[in-house]
């Protein structure tokens, strides 16, 4: 069956991650309860290059522009299709939408340091 991801890289403040967590787990409720079928949240452990021969990887540090004052965190939400994420996503974003705005539940993160996509799965194991 094929499936598809909507991902997240995001640069969290240290001390801001126990808001971030708040922030994700009223996610993710939202997300299962409207019938994704996966949520992850994934806090940056090793996030040193990957070096193979003469050649060397960029982290998701360097990557996400993080300082050593940041945690970098991988998030991802598992669909059965991208029509499945649609009709989801629109479900979540109008609940999310009717408990306040940005000054009812400020963001623990800065946006503009975050990156988002919809990605189809090509193969999993």
């Amino acid at each position: 069956m094929p499936k598809y991801i909507d991902g997240y890289v995001l640069v969290v403040p240290k001390d801001k991650t126990e808001e971030y967590r708040k922030m994700a787990e009223i996610g993710r409720d939202s997300w299962m309860k409207h019938g994704s079928l996966e949520y992850h949240e994934n806090r940056g452990d090793d996030l040193t290059p990957m070096v193979m021969g003469d050649m060397k990887t960029r982290t998701f540090t360097e990557l996400a522009g993080a300082s050593g004052n940041d945690s970098v965190w991988l998030s991802f939400v598992v669909f059965k299709s991208k029509e499945h994420r649609d009709a989801v996503n629109a479900i979540v974003n109008e609940e999310m939408s009717q408990m306040g705005g940005p000054e009812d539940f400020p963001m623990p993160f800065e946006m503009a340091k975050m990156a988002y996509g919809g990605f189809q799965v090509e193969a999993e194991g």
